[in-house]
């Protein structure tokens, strides 16, 4: 609607869209780390809050299309106008929007009457103007609420949107009356066309007492019946004098002390009863009649949504009069709704003769009965749920054959039928045919040729006439006007390349009666393009051997030559793939050897001996970037480094050789190790590839007081193994390096013993896709404190990487320091 967002008064419907804003980053030299999970968390709360405001809006701006277009329709007026008359009848009765659009819902009349083939013209006003709508009949006068009687509160006209059955409505009203004019219960009933009402929702009674009052007799002596038979509302609010007038609800019914029945729309007509119960006796005040007038004004245009028609959809007596003259098997059917608009079943209104001997009654006999119950084993079949498409959708359906056990003369019998549904007038007729045995054998010939994309030829060589199956034609994309083609002729139908190989097969089996099956292409109309064909035939002969008849099939062959030419290319790109990939990897691998030399044999580095292991994944075609650091400082210490680069390939290669050479020059010029990781994290984030990441491990050992000072980000703890026992260092904290700005990495240390062994490695040591870290972890503590896995010759971690590695098809690169502290060192 135009203009929608406006406001008519305080606590209009439509809302000012919210800014949405993203959370300030914080900054990397803060005194903490920022929370990811709870910012994360809050972004996803406030986007819940926008996405249920943006809903609300929605159903809010489609209430008001609605009454503005009813507005239209019922006055002859244009968009405009209709708006204006909306805003102004909300105004005058001191209604937001929202409430005077679902009161005109619930209040419409019929249109005025016309002409025929007249339109509705908006009337013209003595200045030359259209002249403003006039309010609907049936809808109350725009007269000012006393003010002492505020409007129907705006919240319930907002709830609203969000109902969606008569029985949430029930829910809702009392979650609103209940605070301020002490409901203890709401029902709704719903009048059916009999006259009898039926509960349609209810609240704040229980489920026995629902299924005791769910169908209300058309009889007097009951006030919702009254409420809807006079028009006005029932005010009990004297219970001992109105438990003599009327049969209350309720066991026992002094639970509720008073009660209103209001009907819904207000008038004669209405179809539904609302009912407020109370358990606190006494008389509603004026103000309080007022409104729950006004909410049951407010509810009526929600409850039109709900429909409940159950009358015939069609003159089922004249139906009836075709159907007597028709020689098949049909029905005529009536939805049957629940309150809430679902059906639920079908009435069989008018029905043929011969319809009725599938269940072994007469046509007769099934007028008035229920579909679902002459046929329940249709029920779970693909023909229910078609006949409530169609009743949804107005499109016919027709179903593939299927198997029913029909019952004559009093014995069962299978047989196949055929189903068409049809809409008319709100209602399905329901047709089915028959299959008698010749019926099923030609529909499975026809299924297999449909299937197989194929269809049979015949040409009588002597009389010269040709027979097509319907799917020849369809292959040929000819039209059944014109016939089959002759044999002579159907070398015209290939590709002037393909003619020749077509003719002298063609030759060979009218002349000698040999045998073909020929390959051809043909080009069909648009937009089918060019098809590749196979024709497959054998010539009849006389009593003298001369080919009189020939007979076959044809066959589109396209779908399988178009997977065989895509099989085709796909295997070539396969191997050109695998060709750059392997070369690929080869560079890849070189240039990690450059720029990775492994040292020969093991290294000592300010007293300690330092072996390194790096082995290679075993499966897939690239390299990855697991890297290390083994070099002694200026000073005498030793750095030593473990790093792990995400993803494989130059990429991964290329940020190993950055990281590795930028690590080893900022410490030997003297950077701290937290120092070090903060700008390799700058650098990664500031790098040609932007979503880069890689972990590490900064240790730095102190020869003169004999301890490990060192730093992680997102990496694996070291492994101490000391007297045979094996524990993992706790880690210091520190994130991803690339993952965000804002984080800050902390130290630890460790003093280190003679005999001490410490491992640096990286997770293609232990992890096993798809079990667990953990497990991983504790499998290399329990190989390293192992007997016999701690040598001290010159191969000591042999035994280690065969108890973890053996046998396993590595995904991962490996990269392992064994780092030892000898005993005379002490």
């Amino acid at each position: 609607m135009d203009g929608g967002d406006e406001r008519v008064c305080e606590d209009g419907p439509m809302c000012d869209a919210h800014d949405v804003t993203s959370e300030h980053a914080t900054p990397a030299g803060a005194d903490t780390a920022p929370d990811d999970l709870t910012t994360l968390a809050e972004v996803v709360a406030r986007q819940r809050v926008e996405m249920d405001r943006l809903r609300d809006l929605a159903a809010t701006t489609a209430v008001v299309e609605r009454a503005k277009g009813a507005e239209m329709a019922l006055r002859g007026c244009s968009a405009e106008e209709a708006r204006e008359a909306l805003v102004q009848r909300a105004r005058e009765r001191r209604r937001t929007l929202l409430e005077e659009c679902w009161v005109t819902l619930g209040t419409l009349g019929a249109p005025a009457p016309r002409g025929p083939g007249r339109s509705p013209e908006p009337a013209v006003a003595a200045g030359g103007g259209p002249v403003p709508c006039s309010p609907a009949p049936g809808v109350p006068s725009a007269s000012p609420a006393p003010d002492d009687v505020p409007a129907a509160p705006a919240r319930l006209a907002r709830a609203l949107l969000r109902v969606g059955s008569p029985r949430e409505l029930a829910r809702c009203l009392l979650e609103h009356l209940a605070p301020e004019y002490g409901a203890d219960a709401v029902l709704l009933y719903v009048r059916l066309p009999s006259g009898a009402l039926e509960l349609a929702g209810h609240c704040g009674i229980d489920d026995a007492l629902a299924a005791q009052w769910r169908q209300v007799p058309p009889l007097g002596g009951l006030a919702a019946p009254d409420a809807l038979a006079t028009g006005e509302a029932r005010w009990l609010e004297e219970f001992d004098r109105d438990r003599e007038r009327y049969l209350l609800i309720g066991d026992p019914p002094e639970r509720w002390r008073s009660r209103a029945w209001l009907p819904v729309p207000a008038g004669k007509g209405a179809r539904y009863c609302l009912g407020v119960l109370r358990r606190d006796g006494g008389a509603f005040s004026p103000a309080d009649r007022e409104r729950l007038r006004a909410v049951a004004e407010l509810c009526a245009g929600r409850l039109r949504a709900f429909g409940t028609r159950q009358e015939p959809a069609a003159d089922a007596a004249a139906v009836q009069r075709v159907f007597d003259a028709l020689p098949v098997e049909a029905l005529l059917l009536t939805p049957l709704r629940s309150p809430s608009g679902e059906v639920r079943d079908c009435r069989i209104d008018a029905a043929t003769d011969r319809a009725g001997r599938v269940t072994g009654r007469t046509g007769a006999e099934l007028v008035g009965r229920r579909f679902l119950e002459c046929f329940p084993a249709l029920a779970g079949e693909p023909l229910w749920p078609a006949c409530l498409t169609t009743l949804a959708t107005g499109t016919p359906y027709e179903g593939e054959p299927f198997a029913h056990q029909d019952v004559v003369g009093g014995t069962a019998e299978l047989s196949t039928y055929s189903v068409r549904v049809t809409p008319l007038d709100g209602g399905l007729v329901l047709t089915w045919l028959r299959h008698s045995a010749s019926d099923r054998q030609e529909q499975r010939l026809a299924d297999l040729q449909r299937l197989g994309d194929l269809g049979w030829v015949n040409w009588n060589l002597v009389t010269g006439e040709a027979g097509w199956s319907a799917q020849v034609f369809a292959i040929f994309g000819r039209d059944h006007v014109l016939g089959p083609v002759r044999l002579a002729d159907v070398p015209a139908l290939a590709l002037p390349e393909d003619r020749p190989a077509l003719h002298r097969a063609l030759r060979g089996l009218r002349d000698d009666g040999r045998p073909c099956d020929v390959p051809f292409r043909s080009r069909v109309r648009a937009p089918a393009g060019v098809r590749h064909l196979r024709l497959v035939a054998e010539a009849a002969t006389d009593a003298d051997g001369t080919p009189v008849e020939v007979h076959g099939f044809v066959q589109d062959m396209t779908a399988r030559r178009q997977a065989e030419l895509a099989l085709v290319a796909s295997e070539r790109a396969m191997l050109t793939q695998h060709d750059v990939l392997r070369a690929e990897r080869t560079l890849a691998a070189q240039l990690q050897h450059a720029l990775l030399p492994l040292p020969e044999g093991r290294l000592r580095l300010a007293g300690l001996r330092v072996e390194v292991s790096y082995a290679p994944a075993q499966s897939g075609v690239h390299v990855g970037g697991d890297w290390f650091s083994a070099i002694e400082l200026p000073d005498g210490d030793a750095l030593l480094v473990v790093g792990d680069v995400a993803g494989h390939g130059l990429d991964a290669v290329a940020t190993m050789a950055q990281l590795r050479f930028t690590a080893k020059g900022m410490v030997i010029t003297g950077s701290s190790l937290t120092g070090a990781l903060t700008r390799l994290n700058a650098l990664l984030l500031h790098s040609r590839d932007a979503h880069a990441t890689a972990s590490m491990v900064l240790a730095r050992y102190e020869r003169a007081r004999h301890r490990l000072v060192w730093a992680q980000a997102g990496h694996l703890p070291p492994l101490l193994v000391r007297d045979g026992a094996a524990r993992f260092l706790d880690r210091p904290r520190g994130m991803l390096l690339g993952a965000t700005a804002a984080t800050r990495y902390g130290e630890a240390a460790c003093v280190l013993r003679p005999g001490d062994r410490l491992l640096l490695y990286t997770d293609g040591l232990i992890e096993r896709p798809p079990e667990n870290i953990d497990r991983g972890l504790e499998r290399l503590a329990r190989a390293a404190a192992a007997p016999g896995t701690d040598r001290p010759d010159a191969d000591s971690l042999r035994p280690l990487l065969d108890a973890l590695l053996e046998g396993e098809d590595r995904r991962d690169d490996v990269c392992v320091l064994d780092v030892r502290v000898p005993d005379e060192a002490a």
